[in-house]
This record gives structure tokens, sequence and C-alpha cells, in this order.
């Protein structure tokens, strides 16, 4: 069974993780692979999963090296986007290089976390935007990162379980409607988020 959360005893000591940190980042890189999906030419989708998650832990731990009083508050950030079972939980990302260009994009597209969408068979599973806290201002500038989870009921799982089954990941914001065929790598790791 799939773990859905994130404890302190699953974050190792910082000696433990300066030895493996290497090679973990290297394994991770393996399985986000086939997490990751490219929706029109700003946005990307990375799907998060209990190891995703753990990882991120781990780093901020040992970027900001604040020993085990950090741990805590690390866990209440990122326990919530790890999947639950019965929903898929992303990050995606508005990556444009250009400052000028990424402020006036961003700009434009407020309230694009509520118009993110995972289509199976016809089916519309839409994103619930994390709640933590808004990613749109007040004067409609959206974040260039945004946390999304899509609740699934079970005979939308066992859609999404179908091998070859078309899933369509998109958004329908009126300054960037986009869709993306989920490649069937992607469909098969994304599936084993399911409970």
């Amino acid at each position: 069974m799939n773990r859905r959360e994130i404890t302190a005893e699953d974050i190792l000591p910082r000696d433990t993780w300066a030895k493996q940190r290497l090679e973990e980042r290297r394994r991770l890189t393996a399985v986000k692979r086939n997490r990751r999906i490219e929706v029109g030419p700003h946005i990307t989708f990375y799907f998060e999963s209990w190891e995703t998650m753990r990882h991120q832990v781990q780093e901020m731990c040992w970027i900001e090296n604040g020993g085990p009083a950090q741990i805590p508050d690390e866990l209440m950030a990122y326990n919530p986007l790890v999947p639950q079972g019965d929903e898929l939980v992303a990050t995606f990302m508005i990556e444009i290089d250009d400052p000028i260009r990424r402020k006036n994009v961003l700009g434009r597209l407020g309230g694009i976390e509520d118009t993110a969408f995972i289509r199976v068979f016809g089916e519309v599973v839409p994103a619930i935007p994390e709640a933590d806290q808004d990613r749109t201002s007040a004067d409609g500038k959206a974040s260039s990162v945004q946390f999304v989870h899509f609740k699934f009921t079970p005979e939308q799982i066992a859609r999404f379980r179908t091998p070859g089954a078309e899933v369509v990941l998109g958004l329908t914001h009126p300054n960037y409607g986009h869709m993306a065929i989920v490649p069937e790598a992607v469909r098969a790791a994304l599936a084993t988020d399911f409970a």
C-alpha cells in the first residue's frame, strides 16, 4: 500500500543524508521523468508522491540546516501534497525565463489554478487548488508556482488505471487554453498513486 504521510522518522539525519544525497537525487530524477507533463509553451505539471515529497523535506532540511527542530514545519508544509489514495496531486510551474515577459504573462493568468483539469474517457476531473494560501493576488497576478489536487471517484480511478486509457491534462484559462495527452508511461506511473 502507498504511504500517505511522511513522519519525522522518515527523515534521515544530516550525516546519513550527506552520504546518500547524490545517489538519491539521481534515483529520484529517474522517478520524476514519468511524473512530468508540459502543457502549452509555459506550464509544466510535476505530479507529486510520498517519495517526491519526502525528498523535498529531506532537501529543505539539508539546505536550511535547521536540525530536528525544522522537521515539523517541513512536514506541515509538504504532507498536504502527498496523494491520499483517491487523488493525484501536482505542482505546476509557469516557467518563463525573461523576467519582463514573465511579469506580463503572470499578470494575465490570475485564477489559472481553478482552470486545470484531467479528462479520462471524456469525463472531467477538475483541479482543486491547495487551500493553504491564495496564489492569485488581488490585482489578478498568478503565482508562478501552483499546487492542485485532482479528486477521483472509484469509477474514474478504474478508468484511469485502464492500460492505454486516453488521459488529457489541460487548462481552460481564457489567456492560457492548452491541453496535452498524457503519455502511457506517465499514466501508468500516476496510476500507482491510487489506493
